[in-house]
């Protein structure tokens, strides 16, 4: 076959992949202390590999084969911290290519295991190391590095073509506030707080209305670049909440985009999605709390000044990935996290 002929196949493989799923849903939250305020969260954990990251190694893979940079003889190889490199080994075993991942050594058991599932081979290495580690497995192997931290914001055409941003403001336009006042997202490439960000700036009647907040966990730099656009920042740690956060800016991340940064507490996190439990009857993972935290802080500011209309955030991954961590207090010992002020505060809520 030639590299053109696979080349037609990989992408026709890719899209009839897309034309079967669905969309993923628009939950609507009822909390009833909130009268002016509607909340909704588009559940992103329903996509065939069970996270937002779905979307990301679609757009990758047709960024990469598109470019040229991917053939039918190139070994894939990326740094990620397990949900994107889950949805990584999903595409590349659909259109036929070995996947390395190169992991942080923290990462969950059930994120190494759905890695393997999929076909892929994990490396892990302490977290700081994944980037040069991934670009000298690509070299030694002839493979192309995905670098999801550098191409998240130039894959994913961000005025439309059903990217996340325009599914959004679809499936709210038959709502009570059906313009959003307020998009929440957490950054990790920064690929979808562009894409959302450059959308409502790429409609005129959004950008008079909807703005566009993201939000930061514990040990992450992007919190502070977005203020001092420093870009020799670093943190000595890692990020608790998975999936969100980096230790440097990455170059997908687009602070101009974005109308505010919020940080939130992994405490605030985690007590977030074990309160969503008890709302949804299932489990979702720490950067949903991330969102949901932050969102609950809007809502509320927007009550206290007679405002009304809608905030929409994700739901990012399903909880079950967490079940050793988020949802294990033993866990939240060893890490000395404390829930209890936060789960007093959310209790307001209901």
């Amino acid at each position: 076959m030639s590299t053109k002929e696979w080349t037609s196949q990989a992408i026709s493989k890719i899209q009839a992949d897309y034309n079967r799923s669905s969309d993923t849903h628009l939950i609507k939250l009822d909390i009833s202390k909130f009268k002016k305020v509607d909340i909704y969260l588009k559940d992103e954990s329903t996509h065939p590999t069970g996270s937002l990251k779905h979307r990301l190694a679609r757009s990758l893979f047709l960024y990469g084969i598109c470019n040229g940079l991917i053939n039918k003889n190139t070994p894939i190889i990326e740094a990620s911290s397990g949900s994107t490199a889950i949805s990584e080994a999903y595409f590349a075993r659909l259109v036929g290519l070995p996947f390395l991942a190169v992991i942080p050594a923290t990462t969950t058991p059930e994120k190494i295991r759905l890695i393997e599932f999929y076909g892929g081979k994990c490396v892990k290495v302490p977290p700081p190391n994944i980037y040069s580690e991934a670009k000298s497995l690509a070299l030694k192997h002839k493979g192309h590095y995905m670098d999801q931290f550098t191409n998240a914001e130039r894959a994913t055409d961000w005025r439309g073509n059903n990217n996340i941003a325009e599914s959004i403001f679809d499936q709210m336009s038959q709502e009570r506030h059906n313009i959003p006042s307020w998009i929440v997202v957490g950054a990790s490439t920064g690929g979808t707080s562009a894409t959302i960000g450059r959308f409502i700036r790429y409609n005129p009647i959004l950008a008079l209305q909807t703005k566009l907040a993201v939000v930061d966990p514990e040990n992450s730099v992007f919190y502070d670049y977005y203020h001092n656009r420093n870009n020799n920042i670093t943190s000595l740690s890692s990020s608790r909440i998975e999936g969100i956060g980096r230790p440097r800016p990455e170059p997908s991340f687009q602070p101009d985009v974005i109308d505010k940064m919020i940080k939130v507490p992994d405490a605030a996190s985690i007590s977030s999605i074990r309160w969503l439990e008890s709302i949804l009857g299932r489990k979702c993972g720490g950067s949903t709390g991330t969102n949901l935290y932050a969102t609950l802080q809007l809502a509320k500011e927007m009550e206290d000044n007679n405002k009304s209309g809608s905030i929409v955030t994700l739901i990012c991954d399903s909880g079950e990935r967490y079940i050793d961590t988020y949802y294990n207090d033993e866990w939240l010992i060893q890490k000395d996290i404390t829930l209890k002020p936060y789960n007093r505060e959310l209790s307001m809520y209901f």
